[in-house]
């Protein structure tokens, strides 16, 4: 496939009327971008139900890391469905628990040592990364971050600081999160300027929330994307982390990342906080592991890692065919794409600079490997958010067969299939700048 191929108006007749029982019997809650309906998809390349091809730079939301349908992951998860489909890790044994177990723990960062344990999601791998460092630290208080996405279940919104609709009419949350402004560098929540402020966002945390109104005694954990997702895909300066860990481990507390969107290979590395020099006490891992599956992971150090027999489980965590699927996916990623991963985010973000060389409307390009942005303003001195642009972007990208998604308020995150070509790269920025010219008029 060279280009997206627009055989109907979009949506065509069937995905209309898909769209419509949808609408009857599908609950509201969704967020819906645009009315596209999928019937299949490979590679990059996804199909709806009116035979219309669109290019996809959304991967599923940063999941299909290899590629929609990859064929080696396929038939793992063809070999695996022959033989067992479930047996509940929670009760019993298997070997695609155990061994994926293990693998996780081999390519994990830091000492060897550590121990999974197995949900279906990222919202799951949170929630028992929330509940874990409860049990080992016996400390009751969380420090989370403004325009963090954790995940929609209790806890993990709990510690979600992302939108107010996520969190409309759920209170009261799991008392003692205390959020705080994340290193977004090109909104500062003190309006300072890198490197000059000397992270004096990370600094902040030791010198007036731990002396005014935070024991430190009594954190369990600091939680933290190492880039945030949906926050606006946003990547705080390379000494951010290393110092905010330095301030834990000076206290005890335990240093959670939160890597469902950014690990896996998406930057590059295996994990986003490799790039930032940083050993996680734990790792909250989903999205991108297996390809597809469900699948979500906690990895810890084993004496982290000790609670009881019966403190938490989940029956279908590790399921047999996610955990094939993961292994397969983990192979890929080490033999090739994240490598690729690489290559190519450095041509898109050349390529997105480049835009912003040329369009006013692109205040900022940020990234790490293929977990890739592009922020909107009105204008570059206010730097004001346009909105509205942004969502006008993102339909004519639609119209024109390109797929894109929002992050942050007014932030189009580009995050393709770790497979992408350069040829693929050239073709989202050509669609992508006359969707921008469109937008703007």
């Amino acid at each position: 496939m060279k280009k997206p191929i627009l055989r109907t108006p979009l949506p065509g007749p069937k995905a209309r009327a898909l769209v419509g029982l949808d609408k009857k019997y599908v609950s509201p809650s969704y967020t819906r971008v645009y009315p596209l309906v999928v019937e299949k998809a490979k590679g990059l390349w996804v199909e709806d139900v009116d035979e219309n091809v669109f290019l996809d730079f959304t991967s599923g939301i940063a999941v299909c890391a290899t590629g929609h349908c990859h064929p080696q992951v396929v038939r793992a998860i063809k070999g695996q469905a022959g033989k067992l489909l479930h047996m509940s890790g929670t009760d019993f044994y298997y070997r695609p628990q155990i061994l994926l177990a293990e693998r996780l723990a081999a390519i994990a960062p830091g000492r060897k040592g550590k121990k999974v344990y197995f949900g279906n999601s990222g919202a799951e791998a949170v929630e028992a990364a929330f509940k874990l460092a409860r049990w080992h630290t016996k400390r009751e208080l969380n420090i989370a971050f403004f325009g963090a996405f954790h995940g929609r279940t209790m806890g993990a919104l709990s510690l979600t600081a992302s939108k107010t609709i996520q969190k409309k009419h759920y209170n009261p949350f799991v008392p003692g999160i205390t959020h705080i402004p994340y290193a977004y560098c090109y909104r500062c929540a003190y309006n300072l300027t890198y490197p000059d402020c000397h992270l004096y966002c990370a600094r902040w945390v030791e010198e007036t929330l731990f002396r005014t109104i935070l024991p430190p005694e009594e954190v369990a954990a600091i939680f933290v994307e190492p880039i945030q997702g949906e926050g606006g895909y946003i990547v705080p300066p390379p000494e951010f982390h290393q110092v905010l860990n330095a301030i834990a481990k000076k206290y005890g507390i335990l240093y959670v990342a939160d890597e469902v969107q950014s690990g896996m290979g998406r930057t590059g590395k295996m994990y986003a906080m490799e790039h930032f020099g940083v050993v996680p006490d734990m790792m909250a891992l989903a999205k991108g592991i297996a390809s597809g599956m469900p699948l979500g992971a906690l990895v810890a150090d084993h004496d982290i890692m000790d609670w009881e027999a019966g403190s938490h489980a989940s029956t279908f965590g590790g399921n047999p065919l996610s955990c094939q699927a993961a292994m397969a996916t983990i192979e890929l990623l080490e033999n090739t794409l994240m490598q690729n991963a690489q290559r190519q985010g450095e041509r898109l973000m050349d390529g997105l600079g480049a835009l912003q060389d040329e369009h006013e409307c692109i205040g900022d390009v940020r990234g790490k490997g293929l977990m890739v942005a592009a922020e909107l303003v009105e204008d570059r001195e206010t730097r004001a958010p346009a909105r509205k642009l942004r969502g006008k972007i993102i339909e004519r990208a639609f119209q024109k067969g390109l797929l894109l998604l929002g992050c942050g308020e007014n932030t189009i995150r580009f995050c393709p299939a770790l497979t992408v070509s350069g040829a693929q790269i050239d073709l989202c920025l050509s669609i992508f700048e006359d969707a921008v010219k469109e937008a703007v008029g």
